[in-house]
Order: C-alpha cells, then structure tokens, then sequence
C-alpha cells in the first residue's frame, strides 16, 4: 500500500524558510500564549499523522524546567537519508525548509491534520534552540539547531533496536519572538485530551515539570477507547441526557464520517466539528451537511407521526438541535479551508457525503428506536414554543431599533464612519465616561458609558436579556445584531467599529464587569471575539514622580516592583483608584492614545474549554467555582 511508502523521496520541498521570524503571526496566529502553545501542537500534529497513517500509537509531550517542551513519538522516525532533490540532509529538509513535509506528494500521508504542512520548520525558525533525536533502522540520530540554523552535520550518537522507532523533539521558544515563553499547561491538556478522543487507538502522555517543589504531580495520560462518543459523555457531564448516545461511523468516496450526538434538557446547543483531528471553530461544509439533513429527518418523521400537521409549518434547524450537544469529524485526503484562522472546511465533497451518510444512518436508527425519535421531536417541540414567545419578546422590545450616528442612548459616537478606523470604548460610570468623551479622538474614537454591572446573561432568559438597557444599547450600537438561539440575526459585515474596547477601573468591580461583558460576548456574540475585535484596555495602576527625571506610568504591582529596584532616587507614587481620578490628558496618554496605550486583545484558544470555564464562572454553582478561582489566581491573563 502506497501509505506505507516513508523514506527521503517521500519529502516534498515547496519553498523556503525567510519570512518565518520577520512575520511569526502568518505561521502560527500570534505571538502571544495561543501562539506558543501552537508551537507544540505543530510537532504533536506531525506525530498524530503517524498514528493516522498506522505507525505511531504513543505520544508524550513534556514542559521541561528550562522552559523547553518536548514531544516524543514512537512513529517510524524522520528520514535521515540525503534528500534526492535538495541534496542535503532530509532531516535538515523537514526542519529548515518552510513546506517540506511527508503532507505534499503521494508518498508519506492519505490522510494529515497539518493545515499548513509547516509545522517542524516554523518551530525551528521561532526557536532559540532545537534538538531532534531519531531512532530508525537501528540508529539513533542527533541533530541540533539555534534560530533555525543547524550547528553541525547530523551525527549518529548510538543504536537501537531494528523496532524501536520513533522522533523526539525538544526546542526553546525564542524571547525576541513571543511576548510571553510560558506555556499554559490546562490549555495543552485539554487540546492533547481533545486529541485522544478523536483517535481511540492513541496514547497521549503530558508532563510538567516547571514546579520542582512538587515534582511529578502534574503527569497525566490520556486515552479513550470509546473516542467521540466519551467525548461526548464528558461535555454532557452533570447535565439531564434525554437519551442515550447516537453514534455511526462510515466511509464513502474516500472520506471517512464519524458522528455522535446526544439531547440534554437545556437550552443550548453545542455542536462541535473536525477534520483530520483539526477543530474547525468556525464550521463548514461538514457541518452545514449534518445539520441540514438533520433538520430534513426530523421534520419528516414529525410530519409523519401526525405531530406536524400543518404543510407549511416546519421546526427550524435551530429548534431540532435545541439540547444537542455533537461530534462531527470527518477525515478528508485533500482539505481545504477557508478565512484567515483557516478553520472552516471548504470541501463541497466533504458536506454532500456527510449528508447522504447522516441520513442513512439516522433513518436506520430512528425506525428502531421510536422512543428515542419520539424524545428528540418533543426537545424540538418545547423549543419552537419558546421560539415562538421569544421572537415576540423580542418583536416588542428590540424591533430594528433605531439608531443615530448622532446620539444612541449615552453614545457619543465618533464622527468616521469608516468602520475600519472607528473604534468603541465601553466604559464603566459616568465620571470616567466623561473624562473619556473629553480626551478622546472624536474622529475615530466613540465613548459608551454603561451604568453599573450589566446583567449575568448566564443565569438570565433571553427576554431579561433584550429588557436589559445597557445590553440594549451595545445592541443597537454595534449595527450587528446579536445571535442567541433564537436571535439569529447577526451578521458582522454591518459592525461598526473595528475595535471594542472594555474600558473599567483597575479592582475588583471593574474585572467583574470585565466578565460579565466578556460572558455577553461570548454567548450572544461570538464572532466580535472569533475576530479579533474584542479587546481590554489596559489603565495604569500608578504614577511614579521622582524629584529628579521623568514622571512614568506603572501598570501593574510587578512593575512597581522593578521600579523600586530600578530606580535609586527619592519619588512619589500616585494611586488611580479609579479612571475617574485621572484628567483628561492623563487617560488620552495612557488609554486611548493608539500610539502609546497598552491593548489586549481577547482570544478563544479552546472553545470546549472557554464553554466550560464560562459557565461554571458565571453559572450558579459556587464550589466549583471557588476552587477554578483558587487554582488559577496567578494566571490570571488574557493574551495581547
């Protein structure tokens, strides 16, 4: 079989290696801690490509005291051969040429999870130091790079055995790169876990040995043998399942679909899709196949059980997957993906066979198990009622309300109407609310000041939710809409601000308004942070004023700290207990000037996790809480 085929020819060279560290974002997203831990995913990706292609059943990944990662896998090991087209080390061609890989050609993988095929090089370009070891054919290989330059000839260092195999990577990510070089542990668990799950047959190790006081606490090994459907079972945990768990898996026109769903008794839905072990966050044809065959199905089987009765009246898609929490994943030979996250899928193919597939298989379940059928039409049946009293909720409360460029509520809008250069600063009391509307760019910058902490739509129904007037406002301001399950009717080409920025007070209150806001976000709309156009703005906690030299702005109690150690004359230090202390100019020097303010910008690593997190934060069980809010004190970060 051609899969089996491994060796130097099977490496295709595409182009090389010099922009890797001028423009690190186009690689691998950002140079923040989602770009980091993308470094990671890049190497454990390749070596889940083995186990796709049948060699390769362990992998560990380890975050070493120095700050290096490692990540190990007992696969067939890379080439060591001369290169038949390059003429160099193919090892040196896997790590220092951009778009060499065994994913181009017809040799090494029918199926991979790089969406780039990038993934040893760019780790190599945007490390201080990276070390191979490579056990194959008997042999064991070193070979060692710094800045993405080898430092010598690839050197055998000792043997093995004829069936030890396997890759082991260790790099050091570089400081002049990313803004941050430490890895988030819970982060490259819950992605490795997410691995495992869609590959049943693998073994995923991971190891931190950061914290040497307690060494070895942090080992953890993930495995599932029921893959997606565990997934599933794990993402309903705590929750009334209506059933048990919906699964099938098959293969047609070379494209491998496996599906899992189960209803639970909330008013969610949660359907998460993949491709090639690739979560595709923003969907795609795959999704869009089992989503709409699904709607067909059960709209049919309703008709014919005599619970539709009318011809013209049908559950919507968002009414039959009202309480469905699902695993799509399909395993493609030729993906392709659009938008700039490269994260939703662009086969035609891929939704017509996911299609056929899913109806096939839901038809042949459902005649068998009319009781489970009978459960999913009555969540289907409870959810168009509410719809129904929703939309007229909404329909007298949020009618196309009317909006102004003028005024809008409290708004003082900007005077663009450039969408690309506006941008919104939601801003916490009306003090602080005028100092910003005084200092401010009236061009380009608008001002919305908000009263208080707005409603914790957690725990709130959606009519709460439109009667709220602070939400109301943002609504109606941002242009977009807003998509709820039953909103639907948010389209971001109609924002009108590129950028918005939570603007509160350093303390307690303003980081809790921070994530109620946040929380408002993420759940009504999504796609402002899915993005890039959220953002916190970063105010300074203090002013230090010497008696002799330049007055600074201090951020935060670390900086603080090196400014004591740092600076050896006498200085007063100024407190802002609030932005409201700070005058006009102040707050247009350190918050709203672009050229000089510090922005971060809020990102969705992991959307499963961010699901979880949020409601558990935000929901009304306290335990949970307390202890998520004990355990991660001190990471308290989002990424810039």
């Amino acid at each position: 079989m051609a899969g089996n085929k491994y060796d130097e020819s099977s490496i295709s060279i595409l182009e090389g290696l010099e922009a890797v560290r001028k423009r690190p974002g186009m690689y691998i997203g950002s140079v923040g801690t989602k770009g980091l831990n993308h470094l990671i995913y890049e190497i454990a990706d390749n070596a889940v490509d083995e186990h796709l292609a049948g060699f390769c059943s362990e992998i560990t990944v380890t975050l070493n005291a120095d700050g290096s990662a490692t990540i190990a896998d007992n696969g067939r090991g890379i080439p060591t051969g001369i290169h038949p087209k390059a003429g160099i080390s193919t090892v040196d061609v896997v790590f220092t040429m951009l778009h060499a890989g065994g994913k181009f050609g017809d040799g090494g993988y029918k199926i991979s999870g790089g969406l780039h095929g990038v993934g040893a090089s760019v780790v190599n370009a945007l490390s201080v130091w990276l070390e191979v070891t490579i056990k194959r054919d008997g042999i064991v290989w070193h070979q060692r790079y710094e800045k993405g330059r080898r430092t010598g000839e690839l050197t055998q260092t000792g043997t093995c055995r004829k069936h030890d195999t396997g890759s082991t990577i260790t790099f050091l990510p570089d400081g002049e790169i990313f803004e941050k070089t430490v890895f988030k542990a819970e982060a490259i668990k819950s992605r490795l876990h997410e691995t495992a799950y869609l590959n049943p047959g693998l073994t995923i190790h991971f190891e931190d040995k950061r914290h040497i006081e307690t060494p070895g606490d942090d080992i953890e090994t993930f495995h599932e043998e029921d893959g997606i459907k565990s997934y599933i079972k794990d993402l309903n945990e705590g929750k009334e399942c209506i059933h048990d768990i919906i699964y099938f898996k098959k293969k047609r026109e070379g494209i491998e679909v496996e599906a899992a769903f189960q209803f639970v008794n909330e008013f969610e839905e949660n359907v998460l899709g993949f491709c090639n072990n690739i979560y595709t966050q923003e969907g795609g044809t795959h999704i869009t196949g089992f989503k709409s065959k699904f709607t067909t199905i059960i709209n049919q089987y309703a008709r014919e059980l005599g619970i539709l009765k009318d011809k013209d009246a049908n559950f919507t898609g968002l009414d039959v997957r009202n309480g469905m929490t699902a695993i799509i994943a399909v395993k493609h030979p030729e993906p392709r993906f659009e938008g700039q996250t490269k994260t939703k899928l662009d086969n035609p193919d891929a939704g017509k066979v996911v299609a056929e597939i899913t109806g096939e298989e839901l038809q042949l379940f459902f005649d068998k198990n009319l009781e489970t059928l009978k459960s999913v039409i009555a969540c289907a049946e409870k959810s168009a009622k509410i719809r129904k009293a929703e939309e007229k909720a909404k329909t007298n409360m949020l009618v196309k309300p009317k909006f102004s460029y003028d005024t809008n509520g409290k708004l003082a809008n900007c005077e663009s109407r450039n969408p690309e250069e506006c941008e919104v600063f939601i801003v916490e009391g009306d003090s602080a609310g005028g100092s910003a509307k005084t200092a401010r760019n009236r061009r380009t910058q608008a001002i919305l000041p908000i009263r208080g902490k707005i409603l914790n739509v957690e725990k709130a129904s959606i009519d709460k939710v439109l009667a709220n007037a602070e939400i109301k406002t943002m609504i109606t301001s941002f242009g977009c809409g807003f998509l709820e399950g039953y909103g639907n009717d948010f389209d971001i080409s109609r924002l009108r601000y590129n950028k918005i920025i939570i603007m509160t007070d350093a303390d307690v209150d303003g980081a809790h308004i921070d994530t109620l806001l946040l929380t408002f976000f993420y759940r009504f709309m999504p796609e402002l942070i899915n993005q890039g156009h959220v953002y916190i703005a970063t105010p300074p906690l203090y002013k230090a004023i010497p008696k002799k030299g330049e007055e600074q702005y201090i951020y935060d109690d670390k900086a603080l700290e090196k400014y004591r150690k740092t600076h050896t004359g006498a200085f007063t230090l100024q407190r802002y207990k609030g932005l409201g202390e700070m005058d006009a100019q102040q707050l247009w020097e350190t918050t709203l000037n672009p050229e000089t303010r510090i922005l971060k910008q809020v990102e969705i690593e992991d959307a499963r996790m961010a699901t979880e997190v949020t409601s558990m934060l935000m929901g009304s069980d306290v335990a949970p809480r307390r202890e998520f809010i004990y355990t991660h004190a001190n990471e308290a970060e989002i990424d810039a």
